[in-house]
């Protein structure tokens, strides 16, 4: 019986000391995988919370030495669906929550087009850091569950995984800037400057809503130059019958699978 005891014991602690060693190993991959350099973007450095001066002159807000432009208007009568009608120029990417925040409420929300033009921007900063373009999306849309969507795919967009690795063509980290004028997959998605979200109205006209809130939305195509087969995107803006800044209420076109790239994207700055 005491021998029996004995190897007992014997077994529970070598079955305890296996426990131990193996979930430390499963805490290290998982630590390894959390912190590995593959997952840091390559334009991470790019996003910082630096407060700079904010000035609004008519149609154009300067950020420091960064600078957006509204121009024109989006004509919802329009059965011209093909030729843009309004603008928003940029010379920079903002550089992270603090600046995209004042640029959508200084001017950029204050229009269809200019809360449109915001989505790539949101987009890129997402892709440079997750947590951050996240609250940029929040702050962008109309939900939560519009965010969740959004989020749901670009998450495994622009970040590798063993389901889909860095040379799988189902990664298109250049997705944003296929959105802005000039960019197309044969020229490595290299938009011309400053950069430019060209826009026009869509086949739908104008709705009311009242799935989520009282408004309207808003359809409003993107023009794009050679990225999709179809250079509109089309694009969904809400606004709330009691006014206030324009919110994205819905953008699937804004981030579905693009033409692959020839050449190497050079980034946007």
């Amino acid at each position: 019986m005491k021998r029996q005891i004995i190897g007992t014991s014997l077994a529970s602690l070598l079955a305890a000391v296996t426990f131990v060693a193996f979930t430390a190993g499963m805490c290290g991959n998982e630590d390894s995988s959390t912190n590995s350099s593959t997952n840091k973007d390559k334009w991470a450095n790019l996003v910082n919370e630096d407060k700079k001066s904010v000035s609004v002159d008519g149609n154009t807000l300067t950020y420091g030495s960064h600078r957006y432009t509204v121009s024109g208007e989006i004509d919802f009568e329009s059965t011209d669906h093909k030729t843009p009608t309004a603008w928003v120029e940029f010379t920079n990417i903002p550089s992270g929550f603090t600046e995209f925040k004042a640029v959508y409420e200084g001017l950029l929300g204050n229009s269809i087009h200019g809360t449109t033009a915001m989505i790539p921007m949101a987009e890129e900063i997402y892709a440079r850091d997750a947590s951050t373009g996240e609250k940029c999306f929040k702050l962008l849309c109309n939900s939560d569950a519009t965010v969740s969507g959004i989020i749901r795919i670009l998450k495994t967009k622009f970040v590798a995984s063993e389901y889909s690795p860095e040379n799988d063509s189902y990664i298109q980290r250049y997705l944003p800037a296929a959105l802005l004028q000039g960019a197309t997959y044969t020229n490595a998605y290299a938009p011309k400057e400053p950069y430019t979200v060209a826009m026009c109205s869509h086949a739908n006209k104008p709705q009311q809503t009242s799935i989520t809130s009282d408004g309207t939305v808003y359809y409003v195509y993107v023009l794009t130059s050679g990225g999709w087969e179809s250079e509109q995107r089309g694009m969904e803006i809400y606004q709330n019958w009691d006014g206030g800044l324009y919110k994205v209420y819905n953008c699937p076109n804004a981030y579905v699978q693009c033409r692959n790239i020839r050449g190497t994207w050079a980034g946007l700055k």
